[in-house]
């Protein structure tokens, strides 16, 4: 069937790259000059940027042309403009922005025993190992490959390997990273994926669901009461567990899903700041329960040579909200 779309497509087109492509591409502006990344076009309606200087997390993702990834005023900052240890262990708020921030690698959540908030991964450059278009396959796909490497003499030493894919023609990017311990000791391993929307991925009515159980909503957007602590919920055991974002738009709505191996993402936190000039709504699969004191219980631990696996997939789907821009005709 692969060769069978390649063969099709090929004769109506200079390359295929013309229909679904990565390309690297290095952002040269303002706090984040010399930001490298991978731009993702898939030929079916989404689009996003995989930074590569960022822990190849998620910058901007667009769907059907629009933007619904949440950004701050930061913007996507280079690392070395961001101190994770400054303001009290807080500094990750310096480079807060974009739709998925990974957590971790040995502690998230709040500021504890020496780690700052959402650990020391956050905003590491990762090396480039690999990327493309393979459509030599039988479901044609883009891709990436990368590491990043978490370590400290006489401390934990840990090395984060990612795949991304994104299926050509699709509203789908799937995420399967390989978490090793390569130090001589046992070390904590835990693990939240921070996805971030905004307006107008989500808006007045917005709902949330986890394996069917409304968690939140509808909303409202802006809210002046919307600054809210972060809850968690138990996924389903041993299995996947899905949490479905719907906004409504018109006679069709917007559908953002997440589903998440509940082997070792066991739990799902949601979080937001709906007040105005804020609007980010955070969807945060993660590796274990919040602590009545915001803190999680870091109670995983990955021997010498000891790996594990996270994989996590999201599906959008419908239309996002117009965003019914003033008639300049």
């Amino acid at each position: 069937m692969t060769k069978k779309l390649a063969q099709s497509l090929s004769p109506l087109v200079g390359t295929l790259r013309q229909i679904a492509t990565v390309r690297r591409i290095v952002l040269d502006d303002g706090p984040e000059n010399g930001v490298r990344a991978l731009s993702f076009s898939t030929g079916g309606g989404l689009e996003f940027l995989a930074l590569s200087d960022r822990t190849l997390d998620i910058g901007t993702l667009s769907w059907q042309g629009i933007q619904i990834a949440w950004q701050s005023p930061a913007g996507f900052r280079t690392p070395a403009l961001i101190d994770l240890e400054s303001e009290g262990g807080r500094g990750f708020n310096r480079g807060f922005s974009g739709f998925l921030i990974t957590c971790g690698l040995n502690h998230i959540r709040q500021p504890a025993n020496g780690e700052p908030l959402h650990g020391r991964l956050p905003f590491t450059p990762a090396r480039l190992t690999a990327y493309g278009e393979d459509w030599d396959r039988d479901e044609p796909l883009l891709y990436c490959e990368g590491e990043v490497v978490q370590a400290r003499y006489g401390g934990e030493a840990l090395r984060l390997r990612r795949r991304i894919e994104a299926p050509v023609g699709g509203g789908t990017i799937r995420i399967t990273d390989m978490v090793e311990n390569l130090g001589a000791e046992i070390c904590a391993q835990e693990m939240l994926y921070h996805f971030n929307l905004g307006y107008p991925g989500i808006a007045p009515g917005t709902t949330v669901e986890l394996d069917g159980q409304n968690l939140l909503g509808p909303i409202e957007l802006p809210d002046d009461d919307g600054l809210q602590p972060a809850r968690t919920w138990p996924a389903q055991a041993n299995g996947t567990s899905r949490c479905t974002v719907v906004t409504p738009s018109g006679e069709r709505r917007l559908s953002v899903s997440f589903s998440f191996d509940t082997r070792t993402l066991s739990h799902l936190q949601l979080w937001r700041d709906l007040r105005r000039h804020t609007g980010v709504l955070a969807i945060e699969p993660c590796s274990s329960p919040l602590a009545a004191d915001g803190k999680g219980k870091a109670d995983s631990n990955l021997a010498p040579g000891e790996r594990r696996t996270y994989r996590l997939e999201i599906t959008l789907s419908g239309s996002p909200r117009p965003l019914n821009l003033p008639d300049r005709s």
